[in-house]
């Protein structure tokens, strides 16, 4: 499976920016669809997930209310809207599939929890 994210960019505080990240060479439509971030000197955390079929939607309490993820199983796709952005939100973010149909590592926001990655997209958000 090999996961392209893009999307990424520069944008004022109080912005936006639409990540999308396509997916290949397997069964998207099977897969729960994770989204992460790693800011400089920082680990990598987890931003959104959304499962196989769109029917649920988890978020990082920092991004609730400004991030929505979403899916397009038939464009292999799945997307990350990002509003409001704060210099905070300035990071990599990388888009990981989970392939197990319950994983609960995954359900957690564990990133052990995902077997296949993007290669990242920056966002910089200025102040």
């Amino acid at each position: 499976v090999q996961l392209q994210a893009s999307g990424g960019g520069l944008v004022q505080a109080g912005g936006s920016l639409r990540l999308s990240c396509a997916a290949s060479g397997g069964t998207f439509s099977r897969y729960h669809m994770g989204w992460f971030r790693q800011a400089p000197g920082k680990e990598r955390e987890f931003v959104a997930r959304i499962t196989w079929n769109g029917s649920n939607r988890s978020y990082a309490d920092s991004v609730k209310g400004r991030f929505t993820i979403s899916r397009d199983n038939a464009r292999n796709t799945v997307y990350l809207q990002m509003n409001s952005l704060t210099p905070e939100d300035t990071a990599v973010y990388y888009c990981a599939a989970d392939a197990q149909p319950y994983n609960i590592l995954s359900a957690r926001g564990r990133i052990d929890g995902y077997e296949y990655w993007g290669q990242g997209t920056q966002v910089t958000v200025s102040s």
